[in-house]
């Protein structure tokens, strides 16, 4: 599996959202699993910016499951903040794609991130760390059988292989 390369710039798409009440639990805390959610946002989003959407990659016949999952808590959101979901892909091949999340409160000094940017590994991105996780999926069939991706849709392919350039 492809791995990026951790000394050049790092490609992040970025998905804004602001916490809604109902995300909420009774501490005044946005509820862990809703991170979960905001990782999908981030992954969805970031295939859009590459021209593509989730309907049309099921449309044909391939489903991204996901098959490994981990998250570490920083610092709570909570109602009202204005947060930016920063995704990248970390490894990819024609089977498997892996994702690093970070979600961020966004301060008012803090400068609106484009839906694409870049930053060198190590550089701090902005907004105030709340929390980092990261996903990995592999491609499959309607039937749940691994799929190549290169075989079943080479554009998107070569979309997500170009985003880790």
């Amino acid at each position: 599996m492809a791995k990026v390369n951790e000394e050049g710039p790092i490609r992040w798409f970025t998905a804004a959202l602001r916490v809604r009440y109902q995300e909420t639990d009774q501490m005044g805390v946005v509820y862990h699993a809703n991170y979960l959610q905001w990782m999908e946002i981030g992954r969805t989003e970031m295939i859009r910016a590459m021209g593509y959407s989730y309907s049309e990659i099921e449309a044909a016949g391939l489903l991204l499951p996901v098959v490994d999952l981990d998250i570490q808590y920083k610092q709570p959101a909570r109602y009202d903040d204005e947060i930016v979901v920063f995704t990248s892909i970390t490894a990819f091949s024609p089977l498997r794609i892996q994702y690093r999340y970070e979600v961020r409160r966004m301060r008012k000094l803090d400068p609106a991130p484009s839906k694409e940017v870049q930053w060198k590994d190590g550089e701090e991105l902005p907004g105030e760390l709340l929390v980092t996780g990261s996903t990995r999926h592999v491609w499959v069939n309607r039937e749940w059988k691994p799929a190549r991706l290169d075989k079943s849709l080479p554009e998107l392919y070569a979309a997500l292989r170009n985003s880790l350039d």
